[in-house]
């Protein structure tokens, strides 16, 4: 399935905590129901580190970790590799010029890469691809 649009992980762990599953969460991942997503290379680090950080502070346990993982696992979602010249080059000057970290800069790269539209709770994010011309992933109404 080809990618629709760019998920970030501000997005995706919405989805593994209840207090943070926002109505704008959920019609992302309603969408992949019939959508299929990209993600820089950078995403299974940031959302690994997330969980391991959510357990270490009691905010999920084994099993609630366990399950999101399926959930992931069975998403239509494609890494996207990028080589070191890229996020030590453009990455790291897209970061700079927005006043981003390199981990999200790498997901707006992404998404001026691809011209698809980045779905993020991110409002730095947010900020940095109006300003880019990069249009937010707006979840078709149910």
């Amino acid at each position: 399935m080809e990618p629709d649009f760019v998920l970030d992980a501000s997005v995706t762990l919405s989805w593994a905590f209840r207090e943070e599953f926002t109505p704008y969460a959920q019609a992302v991942l309603r969408s992949l129901q019939h959508a299929g997503a990209v993600v820089p290379e950078i995403w299974p680090l940031e959302v690994g580190n997330a969980l391991v950080v959510a357990e270490r502070r009691q905010r999920l346990n084994f099993a609630d970790i366990s399950r999101f993982l399926s959930l992931l696992q069975a998403l239509p979602v494609q890494v996207e590799p990028a080589p070191p010249e890229r996020t030590l080059g453009d990455v790291l000057f897209l970061a700079r010029e927005q006043g981003l970290s390199v981990y999200d800069a790498s997901y707006l790269d992404l998404a001026l890469r691809s011209g698809l539209p980045l779905a993020t709770r991110d409002k730095s994010l947010q900020d940095a691809a109006r300003r880019c011309g990069v249009p937010l992933f707006q979840a078709p109404s149910s």
